[in-house]
């Protein structure tokens, strides 16, 4: 464990990723297509076979929407220990199964092995930093940066401190992930599953709803957001878009007229019982919607779209 001053967020040049899964794995391919070292560490088994073809999924399209200077695969080492993996690193991203005692015992462990300088961020989907560092010696220094997935092409990151979380480390960490090329939402409390999940979660549970009840199908869902209100959340978002509807008047004209629709039960908050026969439903509803095509070649449709789209919302948001 070596201790040296925190470095400028645009001075980092080693980040260390523990955990290779979907999500570590995705920010190790976004951290290498923006040039930097990136030290690997997962313990599970055939982990640098998965990555290896994680990156060949992804690097064409981190190709096509340009490489930063310094960009390479070999850029990429892989550490024996979780201790090696930590030796001089910069920033640490950990992307770890979500069990809150897995997080606990393992963020103590970085604590132990790092700097207190090191500035180590969890991928955590829901779970509060306040309680996953719990056991830090040093809990001031780490923070969430949830990413979405993949993490090597949707820009947004959601940072957000503990109780315990140093300001100026939260401010750092906005700081670092701009420079690396994403879009930080810090939000300023905790709050279980961030923005962008809760959000996600109640749409998922009025859509279960409506499978359950036999309102609606798996497709005729998924056509409703991606042919309909979908394509305007990925400019505006769904309050911009609201206040568009409004007309001349605006939101103001949109909560005045509609507030009132709010009080209607078109939506259920609490989520239905996940019975054998929905959860059969859902799937049998998903494979059908995929007609066809695994996983592998649906996640290859997926960023090959969402690489066009990248590039188009550049064009389109040149004036922030």
């Amino acid at each position: 464990m070596s201790r040296r001053g925190r470095p400028q967020p645009d001075a980092v040049r080693t980040v260390t990723v523990v955990g290779t899964g979907v999500i570590g794995g995705g920010w190790a391919a976004h951290f290498l297509r923006r040039g930097y070292d990136v030290v690997a560490w997962d313990p599970g088994p055939d982990a640098r076979t998965r990555l290896a073809g994680l990156l060949d999924t992804a690097w064409p399209s981190l190709e096509r929407l340009g490489l930063c200077d310094g960009a390479s695969r070999d850029r990429l080492r892989w550490a024996d220990t979780l201790e090696d993996a930590l030796v001089d690193c910069d920033f640490v991203q950990e992307s770890s199964p979500e069990v809150l005692e897995k997080k606990i015992a393992l963020l103590s462990e970085i604590d132990r092995l790092t700097g207190p300088e090191v500035v180590v961020a969890s991928s955590t989907s829901g779970l509060l930093m306040t309680d996953m560092a719990a056991e830090c010696r040093h809990p001031g220094r780490f923070l969430v940066g949830h990413p979405f997935n993949p993490p090597y092409l949707i820009p947004l990151v959601e940072v957000v401190g503990g109780r315990k979380t140093d300001l100026e480390v939260v401010t750092w960490a906005e700081a670092f992930y701009t420079v690396a090329g994403k879009t930080s939402l810090t939000m300023e409390q905790e709050v279980p599953g961030f923005v962008g999940n809760r959000l996600q979660e109640a749409l998922w549970r009025e859509a279960l709803h409506m499978i359950d009840s036999g309102q609606a199908t798996v497709q005729q869902i998924d056509d409703s957001i991606a042919y309909g209100p979908g394509l305007r959340w990925a400019i505006m978002g769904p309050m911009l878009t609201f206040h568009l509807a409004g007309g001349p008047g605006g939101m103001g004209h949109m909560l005045d007229h509609f507030g009132p629709a709010l009080l209607e039960p078109w939506t259920r908050l609490e989520a239905p019982e996940l019975t054998t026969e929905l959860r059969d439903r859902v799937v049998a509803g998903a494979v059908t919607a995929a007609n066809g095509h695994t996983v592998a070649e649906l996640e290859q449709k997926r960023d090959a779209f969402l690489v066009d789209l990248l590039l188009l919302l550049e064009r389109h948001r040149g004036d922030g």
